[in-house]
């Protein structure tokens, strides 16, 4: 099988590929290498992917013809779109970057799967997209109409524009909530590789909602076992849905939404002291107030994902935030 995988330098994408490839899928990568954060560390992940199984082409989602002409050239069975611009905060200072990327890349892709027979569209959306829904566990079947940043906005739009094209070209597709994803080789912007890297160099970290946060971590291999399972469970369609008591996780069409996350929230603070423990320093904590577009807590109720898959993230947090630790000191060279 053929799986065209973009943001495939990404921190879940690179990862994903690389069990693929262990299991004889053949690859075809997409980046753009953008300087977001750390290009070398890009490189780096793109490194551990050479494989006669990998291709690898750098273009942007939004350039409409290098992608038609990836498309047309590769003919991939299945797409998993994991390129877009991350991060609440940064999408408060860059909003542009946000339409660019998630919405008219999005819509190249779609585009794309449209014209050329792909038979399973799986992509990633955010648990941001419940915003200020306070019902938890957060279900995938929730309404999720109160988007509280643009980047959780545009992670909703995908899913809407996903549904359209299920529902006008019976494309298969399958959204991801995604929750607080972690693990080696994680994102620099992300508050496990701050809150690391401070702690050992002995600077502050910043601890938003006064260490008030509770948050549903994600270890990065149980995502990407997730996704690599519904791979050949295309979405389907749901014969008991109505147009009278709309369900939002499933369709009349093909179209499906799963969270992925550990279902078990674990406080800031606790998540902190793993850290200290693992590192063996004490973090200097710098209390702050909760920022916009920040929720307090998150929680995935993973019941449908489980059903379908017979599989559900369950690492700890003492595991992986100490598998972390352990590829950051050797990536980086540092001493405990």
């Amino acid at each position: 099988m053929k799986v065209l995988i973009t943001g495939v330098a990404g921190f879940i994408g690179s990862t994903l590929a690389k069990k693929l490839l262990d299991r004889s899928f053949i690859i075809i990568g997409i980046d753009n290498i953008n300087d977001y954060y750390s290009v070398h560390l890009k490189k780096d992940r793109l490194s551990l992917l050479n494989s006669e199984n990998f291709k690898f082409y750098k273009a942007d989602l939004e350039n409409t013809e290098a992608m038609r002409n990836i498309f047309e050239s590769e003919k991939p069975d299945v797409v998993i779109n994991l390129a877009a611009q991350a991060g609440v905060r940064y999408s408060l200072e860059n909003p542009h970057a946000y339409i660019d990327s998630n919405i008219v890349g999005f819509m190249n892709i779609l585009e794309a799967c449209r014209h050329n027979k792909v038979k399973h569209l799986i992509y990633a959306s955010s648990s941001s997209v419940y915003g200020a829904n306070t019902s938890l566990p957060f279900s995938v079947h929730d309404n999720i109409d109160h988007p509280l940043s643009l980047y959780a906005a545009t992670k909703k739009a995908n899913e809407l524009m996903a549904h359209t094209y299920s529902s006008l070209y019976n494309i298969p597709t399958t959204g991801l909530r995604f929750f607080t994803v972690y693990g080696p080789w994680g994102r620099p912007d992300m508050a496990l590789f701050m809150f690391t890297k401070n702690i050992i160099e002995g600077k502050p970290i910043d601890v938003f909602n006064n260490g008030e946060m509770m948050r549903d971590f994600t270890f990065v291999d149980d995502i990407v076992e997730s996704i690599s399972r519904l791979i050949e469970k295309p979405a389907k369609s749901n014969p008991e849905w109505l147009g009278k008591k709309p369900d939002p996780g499933t369709s009349y069409a093909p179209y499906k939404i799963y969270n992925i996350g550990n279902n078990s929230p674990v406080r800031l603070m606790d998540f902190i002291e793993a850290i200290e423990e693992k590192t063996g320093k004490k973090a200097i904590k710098n209390f702050m107030p909760l920022q916009a577009g920040d929720v307090p807590a998150t929680y995935a109720n993973v019941e449908d994902l489980y059903n379908e898959i017979d599989f559900q993230p369950e690492t700890n947090i003492k595991d992986g935030v100490g598998k972390f630790v352990d590829w950051y000191v050797d990536y980086y060279g540092v001493k405990l």
